[in-house]
Formats: structure tokens, C-alpha cells, sequence
């Protein structure tokens, strides 16, 4: 139920203050009709040879700032000033319990609880603690082995951030799609993940029947079918419902483009795609003369199938910014653990999305795709969108 919105803020400062109960929390988003300060802040406990700290960063123009509080000095200070901010949404972990905090459109606060997920690490330079026990009996049900743990593990600690980022209900399930599955061990491993901080429905779909089958099997067997369950289909057919997060991992070359588009359909807050192949774009740029003096780029078929993989997805990520997105092309994990080690990942931006910046790139868009003569899929898919 909502909750006066001082009420909500006033119990979580506590939380924040607690040096040895919080692990982590991340404040983002912004209220309807207000802006906060930064884009983003982030904090935890860490131990420092002066004693513990409160370190809190935040994503300001300039870049991240990084502040290491005394609790006995301005750490009480840092965290009213950032209460005081006009964020969207709070998520806030401790040894006890995750509290979510939205603000509603009404300015009510609407408060999630949920059992702890993990415990404290405050090693001023610690390694990302696993985020699903390297001995949990999904990976042995799996078969996935030390390289696929490292990869679920870097997948979920970006799932995590970007869950952080953006503005998800919390009123009921959160609705996960993952388009093009495949063997769908990450989506399993999100399912696993998510299930441990709220509720959660997950729904798979693939084009092959042996992958619904072999994958609703899996989900039977490890007791999660009631939530998790997988369906065959292409993705630009589903009838499923609108999703909160859409995941595309390793769909083939355009399916990763339906994919994406489909996740605009349906306005989704959180998207992550990690593309595979990318031929539509590099026979285009196959079919034409490259522009200027970069035939030298192109005139090797390495270098322009490599040079296409990275124009393709440069050009996927803005569009999603075009059409409301905060998006992103990261590298996710090694190489050594996977090749296809790309991933886009975006952030539905509230409110009114257009500046004079997106502008910019706007026409940096329009001279990019004029200057080597091609047409991304994805713009066809968006074109509703785009206008």
C-alpha cells in the first residue's frame, strides 16, 4: 500500500547510517516533474586504515565523485542531503533484509521488503561477491562448469545495477522475457537470482521445441516451474505479456534487433542484450564502396565483419537512446570466458527524454548511416517510434 513518501525516507535513514547493517544501497531515477542532483549515488560501508567509512559516490556531470564519510563526522549529513534529492527510486540491502522504495506518480511511496540476499563485504578494493553461491545446485543441473559460473556471475551483477537504475513496480511480480533463450542457463540463473530478492515471473521463448521442452523440464526439476516456464515461438509473434525486463542473450544477428524492438513495444524499463553475428549490417556494407579513405577498414573481410560488429551495435544503442533510453555497449566478461562478451544494456529514461545533447547525436546518427550507405534493421522495426 502507499505511504507518505517522508514517512518511507525517514525509515530508511537509519538503514543507510547503519555501518554494520548495510551492504549496499543505490539511489536513481527521478520524480515526476523534478531532477535530482546526479544520475545515480551509491552507497556502502568500506574499511579504510582511518576505521570504517561510509563511501558514497556519485554519477555527476563531470563523472563519478567518490566520498569516504566518517560516520561519527558527515556521513549523517551525506545521507540527509541525498534523502533530501529528489530520486525516483531507493534500494537499500542490509544484513537483515532489501527495502525498495518507488515514488509514485502521486508522490506516495510504495516500500518492498524482502529477505536478506547477501551479506557485508567492505574491503575498500574487495572482488564482487558471488551473487549466486558457486555451489548452488543449478549449476550442477545445468552442467555449467568454472567458465560458465564467471560468465552467470557477471551477467547478474549487470542485471543487478541495471535493476538498480530504473523505475520497476512493486506492487506485483516483476515480469521478466528473455527473446531468443536458447539453452537459457542465464535465464535461469536470473530467475535463481531475482527469486532470492521479490517475486518474480520469468518466461523463456525460443523458435526450437527441444529447447521449450529440455528448458520447462529443467525448471520442473528444480522445483521453479510455477514461475519460470518457456515457450516456442518467434519473437515478433508473442503474445506474452508486457515485460519489465527484456533479455536477449546470443539471439542471431536480426533476432536481436526484433528483440530489442519488442522491448520498446512495450516500453520496458530494463533491457539487456547481448548480440550474436551480425551479417545484416555487413552485407550492406559489403554491397557499397566505403566512403572516403576507409576502404583501407573494410577492404579486409576480417576487419569490415569486425568493424560491422561494432557499427551495428553502436548504431543499435542509439536508437534505443532516441526513442527514451539511457543505453550503453559494455563488455560484460573476459573474453577468455566467451567471445560474444557484448552487451547492450539500457535504462527507460522517465519523463521527457529529449534534450539539445540528444539532439546532437541525433544527427550524428543521420551523418553516420548517409556516409556508408546503410539502413539498420532496427530502425525499420522502430520506425513507429522514431516518428
Amino acid at each position: 500500500m502507499p505511504q507518505p513518501l517522508a514517512d518511507a525516507l525517514a525509515a530508511l535513514r537509519p538503514l543507510l547510517l547503519d555501518a554494520d547493517g548495510l551492504v549496499r544501497a543505490v539511489a536513481a531515477g527521478r520524480r515526476r516533474g523534478d531532477r535530482p542532483a546526479f544520475a545515480r549515488a551509491t552507497l556502502r560501508p568500506v574499511d579504510l586504515k582511518t576505521g570504517r567509512r561510509l563511501q558514497v559516490v556519485t554519477e555527476e556531470a563531470q563523472g563519478p565523485r567518490t566520498r569516504n564519510e566518517a560516520y561519527d563526522g558527515d556521513a549523517a549529513a551525506a545521507v540527509d542531503a541525498l534523502l533530501a534529492q529528489p530520486f525516483g527510486n531507493w534500494h537499500v540491502e542490509t544484513t537483515a533484509e532489501t527495502v525498495q522504495l518507488r515514488v509514485t506518480k502521486k508522490g506516495e511511496a510504495q516500500v518492498h521488503r524482502a529477505a536478506a540476499a547477501g551479506t557485508q563485504h567492505t574491503g575498500h578494493d574487495r572482488t564482487k561477491p558471488h551473487l549466486i553461491d558457486p555451489g548452488d545446485p543449478l549449476f550442477a543441473a545445468l552442467g555449467a562448469g568454472a567458465s560458465k559460473r564467471r560468465q552467470v556471475d557477471a551477467f547478474l551483477h549487470l542485471l543487478s545495477d541495471e535493476l538498480d537504475a530504473a523505475a520497476l513496480p512493486t506492487d506485483r511480480p516483476l515480469r521478466v522475457v528473455d527473446l531468443g533463450c536458447g539453452n537459457a542457463y542465464l535465464t535461469f540463473a536470473a530467475y535463481r537470482y531475482l527469486a532470492q530478492r521479490r517475486p518474480v515471473e520469468v518466461l523463456g521463448l525460443d523458435l526450437r521445441a527441444a529447447a521449450r521442452t529440455r528448458n520447462n523440464e529443467l525448471a520442473a526439476e528444480l522445483g521453479w516451474a510455477e514461475h519460470l516456464r518457456f515457450e516456442e515461438g518467434r519473437i515478433v509473434d508473442t503474445a506474452a505479456e508486457a515485460a519489465d525486463v527484456v533479455l536477449s542473450l546470443h539471439a542471431c544477428d536480426t533476432a536481436t534487433d526484433d528483440a530489442l524492438a519488442q522491448a520498446v513495444r512495450w516500453q520496458a524499463p530494463v533491457i539487456l542484450a547481448s548480440p550474436c553475428c551480425h551479417h545484416d549490417l555487413q552485407r550492406q556494407l559489403k554491397a557499397v564502396p566505403a566512403p572516403g579513405p576507409y576502404g583501407l577498414l573494410t577492404r579486409h573481410p576480417i576487419l569490415r565483419e569486425r568493424f560491422g560488429d561494432t557499427l551495428t551495435d553502436a548504431l543499435r544503442a542509439a536508437l534505443l537512446r532516441r526513442v527514451g533510453y539511457r543505453a550503453e555497449v559494455v563488455q560484460f566478461v573476459a573474453a577468455e570466458y566467451t567471445p560474444r562478451n557484448t552487451m547492450i544494456k539500457a535504462v527507460r529514461r522517465p519523463g521527457p527524454a529529449r534534450t539539445g545533447t540528444d539532439a546532437d547525436a541525433d544527427a550524428d546518427y543521420d551523418a553516420l548511416i548517409a556516409q556508408w550507405h546503410v539502413t539498420p534493421y532496427l530502425q525499420t522495426l522502430l520506425a513507429d517510434a522514431l516518428g
